[in-house]
């Protein structure tokens, strides 16, 4: 049935224009960083296993972080949490100056682990306080309609990667980098590094001055009127939520699947023989479709309940994932490009499912718990990296059931794509009985 409730009611237009602007800032940051698991990998002379450790490094900084700032912003304000955040955001950011200074691969992983203990705070806020803007039946929504602020961002940051790193690395345009003499590796080693450096820390000035922005404008709080409930109750109220805790499960494997098919597709471009620079083009469209994708996904939703779009999206997922993981040539490429566009609306409709049945206390802990979700970001991709290495550095060293190494590595996404699509089926089974 059709929804004719305002998505965004008047009163809170302003403040929904102010915090939507936040989603752009870290889709900035989260894909301007994906193609630097294939640079570092190149100019440190890292396994995919080792080059991992950046995604490790910042989606597990959302883990660590994401609970303590629900906690914090449930004693205080969201305005306050957000300051935070941007300022947590911006010392990250600086770090890759003196982490290039050093030439320590671990000195720019712990920047990005700062960094995202600034987006935690930021995701924190910004998640459930769009979702309380406006009349309940259209908070899912609402958040993807936020969320496509963050496609906009991740079309930035990428571009800012393609056009300014990936572009201007001198490890790329060397056919065996590994075969030159140190003197010339070291070289070309610090020239590149200060190229993978200079978009960070131009990244965290512009960060400073938007913590100056927010200081200065006044924007209405959301106090939780419950925040006095005994923080243990809720927890426990939230462990026996079935659809909460699916919900969660379902956002670990949704992150895993979206930053393994976003970052190894410039490994599985390199498995058909194209440059990085020219891998980043596939990724720019496959943004494109990301952020076409959840307009559509919006308009839907005011036709087709969550649950059940959520499924069908899942399912076309999965054709798409066994086209990458079965053909060889170009075709798979299309099709690792193409699952963008089923990926886009499943963060935000996870999100929006998993807290709908929640009070506003148990949305301020739960909201943390999704964020924390986000460590499938960390986990999945390493899982992914391993089976890459299975026959050594590179991505085409030996075929497993026919398929190379790296196509099937995809496996993963698709089979979290699989229970992604049971919840959605369940979802909509439930909302057809009510």
């Amino acid at each position: 049935m059709k929804n004719n409730s305002k998505i965004v009611s008047n009163e809170y237009l302003i403040p929904f224009i102010l915090v939507t602007s936040l989603f752009a800032l870290w889709g900035f940051a989260n894909s301007v960083t994906d193609p630097m698991v294939n640079a570092f990998k190149k100019v440190l002379e890292l396994s995919n296993s080792e080059a991992a450790w950046i995604q490790m490094s910042f989606y597990g900084g959302y883990f660590c972080m994401a609970l303590p700032a629900s906690l914090f912003m449930r004693r205080y304000s969201y305005k306050t949490g957000i300051l935070i955040g941007l300022t947590l955001y911006a010392f990250g950011a600086l770090l890759f100056y003196p982490a290039a200074i050093t030439e320590q691969f671990w000195f720019f992983c712990f920047g990005l682990y700062i960094l995202t203990f600034g987006l935690a705070f930021l995701e924190t806020a910004a998640n459930p306080y769009a979702l309380s803007m406006g009349a309940r039946e259209t908070a899912t929504q609402r958040l993807n309609l936020a969320q496509a602020f963050n496609s906009i961002g991740l079309i930035a940051g990428l571009f800012v990667a393609q056009q300014f790193v990936l572009k201007k690395l001198q490890s790329d345009n060397i056919t065996d980098f590994n075969a030159l003499d140190e003197a010339s590796k070291m070289q070309i080693k610090i020239v590149d590094l200060v190229v993978i450096r200079d978009p960070y820390v131009i990244l965290g000035l512009v960060v400073l001055a938007i913590i100056v922005l927010f200081i200065t404008i006044k924007m209405p709080e959301s106090k939780d009127k419950t925040s006095n409930a005994l923080i243990g109750n809720t927890f426990k109220k939230l462990a026996k939520n079935v659809r909460y805790r699916n919900g969660v499960f379902s956002q670990i494997l949704y992150v895993g699947a979206q930053i393994m098919c976003w970052t190894y597709i410039y490994q599985y471009a390199e498995g058909k023989g194209i440059d990085m620079a020219t891998a980043g083009y596939y990724q720019m469209i496959a943004f494109i479709f990301f952020a076409v994708g959840r307009v559509f996904g919006i308009y839907l939703l005011r036709f087709i309940n969550s649950g059940t779009l959520l499924m069908f999206f899942s399912f076309f997922a999965i054709f798409c994932c066994l086209g990458i993981i079965l053909f060889k040539g170009i075709l798979g490429l299309y099709c690792l490009v193409c699952v963008s566009f089923f990926m886009s609306l499943m963060f935000p409709t996870i999100y929006g499912i998993a807290l709908g049945d929640l009070n506003d206390e148990e949305s301020k802990i739960g909201s943390a718990g999704l964020v924390m979700a986000i460590v499938g970001g960390a986990l999945m991709p390493k899982l992914q990296a391993i089976i890459i290495d299975v026959g050594g550095n590179d991505v085409n060293d030996i075929t497993i059931f026919g398929v190379s190494e790296i196509n099937l590595s995809f496996t993963l996404p698709l089979i979290c794509f699989l229970f992604i699509a049971h919840f959605g089926y369940k979802i909509g089974n439930l909302s057809l009985k009510e």
